[in-house]
């Protein structure tokens, strides 16, 4: 678990899959992410999360606020996707329910990660992906303190070609 003044970064519940499936829905949250999510998805993603919790040492946590008790959405650091060039590499990233944008929540518990993540592990660097147009991720990106590396671009193999999608920026930082 990982705590920050106004929120707990912990494991996955399974009561988190419902409002994490609400939160799928919403055409705003997903709008550089990629189609709604199923019910299904949402819960396999509780238990994939919470392995790669006891494999890795970290994933893309749930986010409780404190305030509240609220799922509000996850961030964290886990390995990069298979077919990516950051594949196997640790990697951030952040999704928060619409209702949390805007108050610094995704910055908080980005930075974090970041700070357990150089605390228990031996990483050398730790990257992170969006599209081009999802300013407001890779402006966090920068804000991080986190570098872009062109090189490391890529067209997401899961999309097909065409996919407004598909293509990816990578942004690293290192220890």
């Amino acid at each position: 678990m990982i705590e920050t003044p106004r929120l707990i970064l912990r494991r996955w519940r399974e009561a988190d899959a419902e409002p994490f499936f609400a939160m799928g829905q919403d055409a705003e949250v997903m709008r550089y992410l990629g189609p709604p999510m199923s019910r299904a998805d949402c819960a396999a993603t509780v238990v994939r999360q919470n392995a790669l919790a006891d494999s890795y040492g970290s994933c893309f946590w749930a986010i409780e606020r404190r305030a509240d008790g609220a799922f509000i959405g996850f961030c964290g650091i886990k390995q990069g996707s298979e077919g990516t060039p950051i594949a196997g590499q640790p990697e951030i990233g952040w999704r928060l329910a619409r209702e949390a944008w805007g108050q610094g929540y995704a910055r908080e518990a980005a930075q974090a990660s970041l700070d357990r993540g150089w605390s228990t592990q031996d990483w050398p660097e730790v990257a992170a992906i969006t599209v081009p147009a999802n300013t407001q991720s890779w402006g966090l990106m920068i804000r991080l303190g986190m570098t872009r590396d062109p090189d490391g671009d890529f067209d997401h193999p899961v999309l097909a070609p065409g996919d407004p999608l598909r293509r990816h920026l990578t942004y690293r930082i290192a220890r």
